[in-house]
């Protein structure tokens, strides 16, 4: 993944959210990383509402999104950015402590493009972001272009 790739973590837990961002960078993930400590927030962001920072059209964005936080949740969040022409190439990976079939097939029919389950365990959840990492140095994303 190029280093203009920007990250997008839409995470509650300050805890998780920080073992995140730690371990992408000790993979050697150095792209900026925005973090949204709930859907709306992020949604805000991505769609040009409220104050504050906006998506830049012309940039590349990939989106590490938690099921469950507060306002909207994930699969709401997930539904609206493949409902809007612009912003469903996105690439979003759901990242979550919900492994249950039914929310992943949702998940999947709403077009995330993976479905990843955080562990309970501290080593396995390090294991799993750093197996993130690399995946995350290898994958092209494209651009959000304006029409």
């Amino acid at each position: 993944m190029s280093k203009e790739v920007v990250i997008l973590i839409a995470e509650d837990d300050e805890g998780h959210a920080g073992l995140i961002q730690r371990n992408l960078l000790r993979c050697g993930v150095i792209n900026e990383i925005i973090r949204f400590k709930d859907g709306e927030k992020i949604v805000d962001f991505l769609f040009c509402k409220g104050e504050g920072p906006h998506i830049e059209h012309d940039k590349a964005y990939i989106i590490l999104l938690d099921i469950r936080m507060p306002k909207l949740n994930g699969v709401e969040v997930l539904k609206l950015i493949k409902e809007d022409t612009l912003l469903k190439k996105i690439p979003v990976t759901m990242l979550t402590t919900t492994d249950d079939p039914r929310e992943i097939e949702k998940c999947h029919e709403l077009g995330c493009s993976n479905y990843i389950t955080k562990p309970i365990e501290y080593d396995d959840f390090v294991k799993t972001i750093k197996q993130l990492g690399l995946f995350l140095s290898v994958v092209k994303i494209p651009k959000i272009l304006k029409v």
